[in-house]
Parts: structure tokens; sequence; C-alpha cells
């Protein structure tokens, strides 16, 4: 899920003239006839309108949702905060290492789980993350992290406190809140328990030879899943082309052709079933440590779990702790990471004993309003910006970025927002040697649909916001959206994230 944005038309009465007319020559040309554009521009310090047009209407404002939802949830946990994945049991290890009682991972909203955990405690991304892979993209990376730390951590505990044979159950608690679905594009199950981004990823390399099989590679291998592979290798002349299809509750089949030399090519295989997957994770994990588990890897034979309260009388036999809440907010903002986003309105209902998306975003609607964001003037249906209730004005993101800097964490949120030409989604969107490159951290947004009827896509939005300085060293919070773009045939959204990087170029070098 990508965001889009689209500013119609109004005359700024304050506007630096000069500045004023040659954003107008850019979001007045010919490509925006059925657009619609809204931007606010003002100064930092001074709260001065530097540029606006339509800055009170409502925008598809596409990912730049996610700076509502991690401001919320970063207020309601606080950046420093940890999640503690603990592992109880009602029963003790034995003298001999056996565990008579079922052994139960309880879920705590950890997104990155481990599994982004880099050498020096910080969580790695790529400016293409993975869960975007099927999006046809092929700049797409994984991380060196391992998807399976956490879990082989908990594993490595409970060997090191004794276990030698768990007799009963293994099973993961996911009650922490409700299941939901995501609002963008990617994994969209949303739970409290996440191993490795909630999809499997597919490595795709040729052959050395045409004719040969390709090597198809899962991460994390794992039992769990089930894959009927067929994809060849072809001459250098054929593009491409690898399709998947869902076969059963975790199965697929991948089918297609790489040609001779290409870079391993990166799918993903998105997991609906997020808790059986780490359950069959985790158990294959204690396997490897040489502990013996009686249960079936592929589904519990039954799921008893006691009331959330008894677990204080139970025996805590491990526990994994996450990096910083920051951390997770930093990747979520990077890489415009949709399942993470969407999960946070849950966590930030879970931290008012509430279960809901819902009650999340109701919750998340009064941090907003004590900020000083004009809550009534916006419209959230989820975390990521792909709802189609999901509407917002530059007048309101302006407020939430202003109400920010006055905090003493804005400095660590402005640095989780993408850096213009730098990293994240705003990489290489200028070059190197433009005045803005490096001066604007930003949200990026990006919504399209298909059109049938012309074989071509609808840009529903398309935007930025964020907080830049000027080449005459002026801070400014701005807020652009494009809306309702008909794009051309074989011309992509690309397009308009970079003629959003020339409007910040014009503003850098104009904004005196």
């Amino acid at each position: 899920m990508f965001g889009l944005l689209i500013l119609a038309f109004i005359p700024c009465a304050n506007a630096e003239e000069p500045l004023a007319k040659a954003i107008d020559a850019v979001i007045d040309g010919p490509d925006y006839k059925q657009a619609h554009w809204g931007i606010l521009i003002v100064d930092a310090k001074t709260g001065e309108t530097i540029y606006q047009r339509n800055a009170e209407k409502l925008f598809t404002p596409a990912s730049t949702t996610k700076l509502y939802s991690c401001a919320a949830a970063m207020i309601a946990y606080g950046a420093d905060h940890r999640f503690v994945t603990p592992i109880y049991s009602k029963t003790k290890i034995d003298p001999d290492g056996m565990l008579k009682g079922d052994l139960i991972l309880v879920a705590s909203g950890d997104l990155a789980f481990g599994g982004r955990t880099g050498k020096d405690g910080k969580l790695e991304f790529a400016n293409q993350d993975h869960t975007y892979a099927n999006s046809g993209n092929t700049e797409t990376k994984l991380t060196s992290a391992n998807p399976l730390a956490a879990l082989q951590d908990l594993a490595k505990q409970l060997k090191d406190a004794g276990l030698k044979e768990v007799s009963a159950e293994v099973l993961i608690d996911d009650r922490l809140f409700a299941s939901a679905r995501s609002t963008g594009s990617g994994p969209d199950a949303i739970s409290p328990i996440m191993v490795n981004d909630n999809v499997v990823d597919i490595v795709i390399t040729p052959a050395a030879k045409a004719g040969d099989p390709a090597k198809v590679e899962l991460i994390p291998a794992t039992k769990g899943v089930q894959v009927d592979i067929d994809v060849t290798t072809t001459g250098t002349s054929q593009s491409p082309s690898i399709t998947l299809a869902s076969s059963g509750v975790h199965a697929f089949s991948i089918r297609g052709r790489v040609p001779v030399g290409m870079a391993p090519m990166i799918r993903i295989y998105p997991l609906s079933e997020p808790a059986l997957f780490a359950r069959t994770c985790f158990i294959e994990c204690l396997r490897r440590e040489g502990i013996r588990v009686m249960a079936p890897i592929l589904r519990p034979a039954s799921e008893n779990f006691p009331d959330a309260g008894d677990y204080d009388h139970w025996n805590t036999l491990a526990k994994h702790t996450s990096t910083p809440l920051g951390e997770m907010l930093k990747v979520t903002l990077k890489v415009s990471h949709n399942l993470y986003a969407s999960t946070l309105p849950c966590l930030v209902a879970a931290k008012k004993g509430k279960r809901t998306l819902g009650e999340g975003l109701r919750e998340q609607g009064k941090i907003l309003k004590e900020l000083g964001v004009d809550v009534e003037t916006i419209s959230f249906a989820g975390g990521a910006g792909g709802a189609s209730a999901d509407a917002i004005t530059p007048r309101a993101t302006v407020q939430l970025l202003e109400a920010l800097a006055k905090r003493k964490d804005w400095p660590q949120f402005k640095g989780w927002l993408p850096e213009m030409g730098v990293d994240g989604t705003l990489a290489g969107i200028v070059k190197e040697e433009s005045g803005a490159y490096g001066k604007v951290f930003a949200k990026t947004g990006t919504l399209s649909w298909h059109d049938s009827i012309n074989d071509r896509f609808l840009l529903k939005g398309k935007a930025l916001a964020g907080t830049m300085a000027t080449k005459s060293g002026r801070e400014l919070f701005f807020a652009m959206f494009v809306n309702d773009v008909p794009l051309p045939k074989d011309i992509g959204p690309t397009r308009e994230g970079k003629v959003l990087g020339k409007l910040c170029e014009i503003v850098y070098e104009g904004a005196k």
C-alpha cells in the first residue's frame, strides 16, 4: 500500500510570490487537469504560512497516515518501551528435565520479535522492504538478521533451565487483542505474535544453465509451510515471471521462470494464521536445542488457555525482551511498513485494557486531540492508510508535526522519518547534488488502483509530509497531497514521487 497526494489550488494571500508561482507552475501542469492538490507549508518557529492550497480540505492520505499512528503509539508507550514475551507453565520442570504441563508462549505485541535485530542491537531495514516484494519490485533486499532470533533465544533459555522434554502441548496465547486485517499491501493478518513479519521469504536464484531448475529457498525454512515448486531457468532473452497460488492453510505453489545471470529474486508468502506459524517454528527451535516435544508440529490438539490473570500464579520459564519501541517505529516510518502500522492502534487499545482495532483508534483519537490536532476534521479506519475511510487535511497534518516538535522526543521521531534522497521510501527521489538532499525528513504515501477500462492506474493519492531546512536555514513544516491522477499507461506512481521531490527542491531554494 502506498499513498499518493493531490492538491487543489486556492491562492494564498500571504504566500511568498516567487515561490508561489514556482509551485503553481508544477501543480497546475497538464498532468493534473483532473487531479486535486492540497498543500500547507509553514515556518516551524513562527507558524507563518509560506504557501497553502486547499489546506482545510480532506485528502486521501495513503501512508502519511503512519505519522498519526506512530505518534499515538509513541505517546501511549514511550519510545523506550520494551515488550516482554514470557513462556509460562503451570507445572515445574522436574529433576529429570521433564515438563508434564503445557508450555505456553504469551504474545506481547512485539512487532519485530527479534527478526530484524542487527549485531548493534538496533533493527535493520532495507530501503525496499521485503513485505512489498510481491508488487514486482526487483530491488527488494532481505536484512542480515535472523528471523527466528527470539524463538531461538527462548528455546535456549529453556534448555539452560534444564528442560529436556515437553510431554503436553506447546501453545501460543495470542489473546492480547482481537485479530484484524491490515489496510495496506503485503501481509495483512494483524496478530500480537509476529514472526518474520508474518511471511515466508522466497529467494529464487537462476541456475547456471538455461533449462535447469532454479534454486528456491524458503526463509525461515520450516515444516509449517508446504510448497510445490516448478521454476525453470531460461535464456537471457526472456523476462522473469513468477506466480504464487495458495493451495491451503500455509500451503502454496510457485511457478515460473527466471533468466540466467539474473540476481536472486525475492517474493513472499503471507501467512494467514500467525500463531500457528509461530508455534511450528517454536517447536522446531526447541527440537534443534535437543528438547523433545511430544505435541504434533502442525496444529495443536487443544488450546486450553487459562484466564489471563492466572499466569501470575504460573511458573515463568523464560522470557524475551524486545528492542525499544522506537526502533520499531523507525522501521515503520522508514520503509512504510503496513503491517506494523496497522498493528499500532491495537497495541494502543491493549495499553488501555481494550481489545479491538476500533477501540484502539478511538484511544488514538484522544491522544491526538490532547496533542492539539483537530481530530474532528480527519477520518481513520486503520493505522496504515489504505482504508476507504482514511482522510486527512494538510492543516491537521501540520498541526501534528507542530505538536510533536514541542516534545522532548521530537529529535527521535524526526530521525525515524525517511531522509530525502538518502534512505527509506525517499531513497533516490532526488540526486545527491540536489540542495534538498538530506535536508528533508518526511513520510511518503502512495495509493493507486488499476483502471481496467483504460488499462492504466489511477493514482488515488500521493503524499509527503514532514519537515525541512531550507537553503536560507529556515525550518519548515509541510504537508503535500495530490489525489486522483490518471496515470498514462506504463507510468507508475514514482513519477509523482519525483514531482514531490521537485516541489521540495523549489521550496528549499525559494523559501527565504
